[in-house]
């Protein structure tokens, strides 16, 4: 497994490769050893999977916050989807600043999203699924969202978008003195 840092401290992107033979693929998903350094002490403790229809679709920008705040670690299991991590982390010298990963089966990438940093993604195919490993059990009192579109943020999503749930639809356009989540 291989290790890749961005531009946003935390968001880290790993390349899992896999044994093929006439029987198939065997493919390491997740070994809490080589992920010790990005987890820093944090255990999975929830795994989540969605199956998004259309593509075009977006999910997000979701987070939880504090003290409920979580890592994520996003795979893809079935599609391909365009991930996008948003810095909302008061005084990260990233702030408001996002990294996208084209995740799918064939390219066996993850992305790692630490606490304070929002997720999002847009289906590229449709019957996209998704697995999700959480440090963090879901507690819907600490969701927080920041709209999909926000100018501050500037995401430029790669296809139309064709479904977002009212929820994401909604949420807050980040105003010019919000600093961000302390985490």
């Amino acid at each position: 497994m291989k290790i890749i840092n961005t531009k946003i401290s935390g968001v880290v992107v790993s390349e899992s490769t896999s044994i093929v033979d006439s029987r198939g693929a065997f493919t390491r998903l997740f070994c809490e050893n080589e992920f010790s350094g990005v987890l820093g002490g944090r255990r999975i403790v929830q795994i989540n999977h969605t199956i998004t229809r259309l593509a075009g679709t977006v999910r997000g920008m979701h987070f939880q916050n504090p003290p409920f705040a979580e890592t994520k670690i996003v795979r893809c299991l079935r599609g391909q989807v365009w991930d996008v991590a948003l810095d909302l982390r008061k005084g990260s010298p990233t702030f408001l600043e996002w990294h996208a990963e084209i995740l799918s089966p064939e390219n066996r990438k993850a992305i790692f999203i630490p606490e304070g940093v929002a997720h999002g993604f847009q289906a590229l195919n449709d019957d996209s699924e998704l697995l999700y490993l959480h440090t963090a059990v879901y507690e819907k009192s600490a969701e927080g969202g920041v709209r999909f579109n926000d100018p501050n943020h500037s995401i430029n999503w790669p296809l139309p978008v064709s479904e977002i749930s009212d929820r994401d639809r909604n949420h807050t356009i980040i105003n010019r003195s919000w600093t961000g989540i302390i985490i």
